[in-house]
């Protein structure tokens, strides 16, 4: 009988483990400042139930098939497809699934190790106890003038990208095993406090009305659009990420008196989906209470997370603690998103030879040098515009727009189309018959079909002209009277979005084109 080949890298000492790591790679930005906000916006728990049904055909199947091809292949991406494409018998031309997924992991990792870098410095500021007694204008010009400059985002840059590859360097048994076992459970800590501590702020009734309330009403095409990106981006797929560490995934653990049972990749998958929407959830049920209580307008993206907060932080009593307590959270979160990003990379480095300390110094400081271009898209850069944006927009654009929503149809394509049908079987280990084959229906047909259409939206919506006359609609406020005065309220920016994250557009937004909306 043929040995299965054991992952080159080493495995994750446990089914949890892996479920710890996929879901830290999963939660990211996006789920703290954009999902609780388009949940609101788009009819609460009725876009929640919308979105499950999405996260059900599209996120699922997709994740299911990425997590059991790098199973299947034991390697990095880019080697995983060589190995299954030569068993499957068809071209190599296969594998540049792998290729692809690995560079937009690099891409992605070079600006968002930039975006996730002003957790870090708003962190610092937190404990300092920088926001109390802040002024709107004052939170907003804290913000401008930290994206104004250049040496102070490149220093809090290097110290983010030197804490991402210190832990892959360690290897996946002393680094990521140990960082997402830490990492995870603090972040699930920190958000039940948060949760908790949002409870007693008289805005909590208004910011649950807000997030769960439901509004079938507002179930219109626009908000299946943005179900279908978010439960794709989301789950942190078509990246090489979560093919990467689905090569670390047992096939079996100890069960009852001493015998081995197969692990399951589809039930392990689900509860990584639901994890996911679980932390997103509950951001907003930290979040938006804070808010309302304060009179600010609930919104989201860096705008809300830099500007607005901090200014609900100023205003409340113990908030100089649940305000650093806050952006710690914010940090763990990005910190396990960004270690997935090298991950794939790293992996393909070691097994052409290069020692994993190393194959992590080139992999680092080749993304910190090319996240020079998106520092400086915030300040010395901002005017300077090509294709869709700035240097960092057109960053964004590729990797997200194009590369993962490609890597992610040509994923479900080749489980579904061309890999042998007996091995899918056997590597996702579904004990129901039935069950299987709605997967192999949904990843063979539905969830191609729902990321070709998400392509083309998301590229029409970038290049299509605005609409100057279209409303615009206003974001809840609270019932009462807000602490500052209208005039100092601070603008919340919508933007666009990677592995389900919605990142920055450039500040300077009178003077270059916006970048893409969120999905």
């Amino acid at each position: 009988m043929k040995q299965e080949s054991k992952p080159v890298h080493g495995m994750w000492a446990s089914r949890w483990v892996f479920i710890l790591a996929a879901t830290g790679s999963a939660v990211g930005l996006g789920n703290i400042w954009r999902f609780p906000y388009i949940t609101g916006e788009n009819g609460g728990g009725a876009f929640v139930l919308l979105y499950l049904l999405c996260i059900a055909v599209v996120g699922v199947p997709i994740m299911a098939a990425e997590v059991m091809l790098g199973r299947k292949g034991g390697m990095s991406p880019i080697n995983t497809m060589r190995k299954l494409a030569a068993e499957s018998k068809v071209t190599q031309r296969w594998s540049w699934i792998g290729y692809m997924g690995v560079l937009s992991a690099f891409l992605i990792l070079s600006f968002y190790s930039v975006v996730a870098s002003w957790a870090l410095y708003y962190t610092w500021e937190a404990v300092q106890g920088a926001f109390q007694g802040i002024t709107a204008a004052q939170s907003g010009a804290r913000f401008d003038d930290m994206l104004a400059s250049p040496w102070l985002m490149m220093g809090y840059h290097t110290l983010f990208m030197l804490l991402t590859m210190v832990v892959v360097g360690r290897g996946v048994k002393g680094g990521l095993e140990k960082a997402v076992q830490i990492l995870m459970p603090l972040l699930f800590v920190l958000l039940l406090v948060l949760v908790g501590y949002a409870a007693t702020t008289p805005g909590f009734m208004q910011g649950i009305e807000f997030l769960f309330a439901f509004d079938f009403s507002k179930l219109n095409g626009q908000a299946v659009i943005t179900a279908v990106g978010q439960a794709f981006f989301t789950l942190s797929l078509g990246m090489g990420a979560i093919m990467a560490y689905g090569a670390y995934m047992p096939r079996q653990v100890p069960g009852k008196a001493g015998k081995k049972k197969p692990v399951s990749i589809m039930s392990t998958v689900i509860i990584i989906a639901l994890l996911d929407t679980l932390v997103a959830l509950g951001s907003g049920v930290a979040m938006f209470p804070l808010l309302f209580s304060g009179g600010l307008e609930a919104g989201q993206g860096p705008g809300m997370m830099f500007v607005t907060l901090p200014l609900a932080f100023g205003q409340m009593p113990g908030g100089m603690l649940f305000g650093s307590l806050f952006f710690v959270l914010v940090v763990c979160a990005a910190w396990s998103s960004s270690i997935s990003l090298a991950e794939p990379v790293v992996a393909w480095l070691v097994e052409k030879g290069v020692n994993r300390a190393m194959s992590s110094v080139i992999v680092g400081l080749g993304a910190w040098v090319l996240g020079l271009g998106s520092v400086l898209s915030f300040n010395i850069w901002k005017d300077k515009t090509f294709l869709v944006g700035t240097f960092f927009d057109n960053m964004e654009f590729l990797s997200t727009t194009i590369m993962l929503p490609l890597g992610g149809l040509l994923i479900a394509v080749f489980a579904g189309w061309v890999m042998k049908e007996t091995h899918a079987r056997k590597e996702l280990a579904m004990k129901s018959f039935p069950l299987y084959l709605i997967w192999r229906a949904l990843v063979r047909i539905f969830s191609p079909v729902a990321v070709i259409v998400l392509v083309v939206y998301s590229v029409w919506s970038t290049f299509a002209p605005e609409k100057a006359d279209e409303p615009v609609a206003e974001a809840p406020v609270a019932e009462q009277p807000a602490p500052v005065e209208p005039a100092d309220q601070p603008p919340v920016a919508e933007l666009p979005e990677v592995q389900g994250e919605s990142l920055p557009e450039t500040p300077a937004a009178a003077d270059v084109p916006a970048a893409q909306e969120a999905r």
